[in-house]
């Protein structure tokens, strides 16, 4: 027997009430009469937060939670499977300083404020992503400042974990050539980043990430398709310290000039309270194509 048999729903109201779920408003519709009280009823009254689920039926757990501490896609490279959730802003930013000696010249680079704005729209799984950073690198005597270029994208929050089911999420994104001349690829460099994350108990979960972007070749300003993978595994020591560890590589396909590059990185997150966190992340290269190490910290802050 259908758990809505004590409801009596007019064709109408119930194509508004779907309708009302499918667009993630979360606000009851007078034309469906369906009885608040009834708690058979509450994925009619409640937004959806993935645009997708594993399990059949409507109730659709899992993605943002605002009476948890805020979820950030810095510092490790792999990004947070889950949004920000509707009409939330949240604003991630900071420094990395990095170091490459390949033998033959040293490169010193400076990356800040590594901003990225992240703002959900329409509904809780959907948001907008605009990212901005200026960057300096010293090469032997030469020296190169300037802002790069502009990245775009939208993230979608596909499935909440279910079991050994992950969440899972799609950021769609692109390059914008907004840059100075000495960091921009002057065209567009469009890429997908699937995300996927499982949360194993209360200290330890674990998390990766699929990458294919469009990238240029520096040496023959040609492009190629870049396919980068990551995993990361986090610990929690703490209700408001974090401590992770992560490897993820480039892996160029097509490219003249660029190498296969792998680097290991870690570091630790301290929540503020629950719209603030600190970070502090170090890292190494693991080959001789990718930079011999970098540093970092970062802020990131959560309005609601």
């Amino acid at each position: 027997m259908s758990k809505f048999c004590s409801c009596r729903v007019n064709p109408m109201g119930l194509l508004i009430a779907a309708m009302a779920i499918l667009l993630g408003s979360g606000e009851p519709r007078a034309a469906a009469e369906v009885d608040p009280q009834d708690e058979s009823n509450t994925s009619l009254w409640e937004p959806r937060k993935t645009l997708l689920q594993w399990s059949y039926g409507t109730s659709f757990q899992g993605g943002p939670n605002l009476d948890e501490p805020l979820v950030t896609d810095r510092p490790d490279f792999t990004e947070a499977s889950s949004t920000v959730g509707r009409r939330v802003l949240q604003i991630e930013f900071g420094y990395t300083y990095s170091f490459d000696d390949n033998g033959t010249q040293k490169t010193i680079g400076h990356s800040c404020p590594e901003t990225l704005f992240r703002y959900g729209i329409f509904a809780e799984w959907l948001e907008a992503r605009v990212g901005w950073n200026f960057a300096h690198q010293s090469v032997q005597v030469a020296e190169f400042s300037g802002a790069e270029d502009l990245y775009l994208g939208f993230k979608i929050g596909l499935t909440p974990q279910e079991g050994i089911l992950p969440e899972m999420a799609l950021i769609l994104q692109s390059m914008v050539p907004t840059g100075a001349r000495a960091f921009t690829a002057d065209r567009l460099l469009p890429g997908l980043n699937w995300l996927y994350s499982w949360e194993i108990n209360d200290c330890f979960s674990t998390a990766g990430s699929t990458q294919f972007n469009s990238n240029l070749d520096e040496a023959t300003q040609d492009v190629y398709t870049e396919w980068a993978q990551s995993w990361t595994i986090v610990r929690s020591l703490s209700d408001r310290v974090g401590l992770y560890t992560e490897w993820f590589g480039l892996f160029p396909h097509g490219a003249d000039t660029a190498e296969v590059q792998h680097y290991f990185n870690g570091g630790f997150t301290l929540l503020l309270n629950d719209d603030i966190q600190w970070d502090i992340r170090a890292g190494a290269g693991l080959n001789d194509a990718a930079d011999d190490y970098f540093l970092g910290t970062g802020l990131s802050i959560r309005f609601r």
